[in-house]
């Protein structure tokens, strides 16, 4: 997990100078089409063929439409109506919400360290968010609610690959699903798309694509997914609380922007919950689900 908080820290400033130039939607879209375009082949050469698991083609659909369709559409039309520190402590709750909704389906088992570390880097975002401007009001509502939708669509996906747990590979669970979440972008995005010419799109635009398509959603979602697998749910979201510190460093290095006491004291938080987290992952081998 450590790699993909690297990779999705640093994605959110590539991503950040990419749709300056480009509708964030179309840019969502065409990564995913270069992403499915390059998992296909991948996951043929390393598997052997692209079939799906008998009993599995619809839950696949379903998880494609909802992790990836939705979960894409819907938090950039919310990131368009609210801030992007108001997002970003909107989807900090991700970790708490997979931790209950594991709990009430069963499929995962939340103790008191492991609570008290998700909540000890919950406060940690919430600090660090609130010293970047985050705030509630009635002029963000809906963009706030659209978020928020968002994050849950991200962990019924999160949930939903918990529950596949040695029935299906990780490489093979991120192709079908991306294979069946990618269209419903390219629909959403229609309108922009026609209006792009692939070929005239700056170096930048280019860099942010490739890097989020082939290192973001390529290499991050597969051993995302694996990490779900192998250690749980909740013990994979929580390390999603350190990606906005890796941000803020990737920020600070190549845009000059210093991070601020209250930053810090929100790291450290971070960090420390995280830390109490993985702490109980150490003392108690995780189970597979049933």
């Amino acid at each position: 997990m450590g790699v993909v908080v690297l990779i999705w820290g640093a994605n959110f400033v590539f991503v950040k100078a990419a749709i300056a130039q480009i509708s964030p939607l179309s840019f969502a879209a065409i990564r995913f089409v270069i992403a499915s375009l390059t998992l296909i082949p991948l996951l043929y050469w390393r598997e052997g063929n692209l079939k799906v698991p008998k009993g599995l083609l619809w839950y696949l659909i379903g998880m494609g439409i909802v992790g990836h369709s939705l979960y894409q559409g819907v938090f950039v039309e919310g990131l368009a109506r609210t801030s992007t520190a108001n997002s970003a402590m909107i989807l900090s709750t991700t970790p708490a919400f997979v931790a209950l909704g594991g709990a009430l389906i069963g499929i995962e088992t939340i103790t008191r360290r492991m609570a008290v570390g998700i909540t000890i880097a919950m406060l940690g975002i919430v600090v660090v968010m609130m010293a970047r401007g985050a705030s509630l009001s009635l002029h963000t509502a809906l963009g706030d609610l659209l978020t928020l939708v968002s994050a849950l669509c991200w962990v019924a996906y999160v949930l939903g690959m918990r529950t596949l747990a040695g029935r299906i590979s990780p490489l093979r669970l991120t192709t079908l699903t991306m294979i069946a979440g990618t269209p419903g972008l390219v629909i959403a995005s229609a309108k922009d798309l026609m209006e792009i010419n692939l070929f005239q799109l700056s170096t930048v635009v280019w860099f942010g694509l490739l890097f989020s398509a082939w290192f973001s959603i390529l290499i991050g979602y597969s051993l995302y997914n694996r990490a779900v697998h192998r250690i749980g749910a909740v013990q994979t979201s929580i390390h999603g609380c350190v990606i906005p510190l890796v941000a803020a460093l990737v920020a600070w290095a190549a845009l000059g922007e210093r991070p601020t006491v209250w930053q810090v004291i929100g790291a450290v938080l971070i960090i420390g919950g995280v830390l109490l987290t993985r702490s109980e992952d150490r003392g108690e081998e995780v189970q597979p689900a049933e």
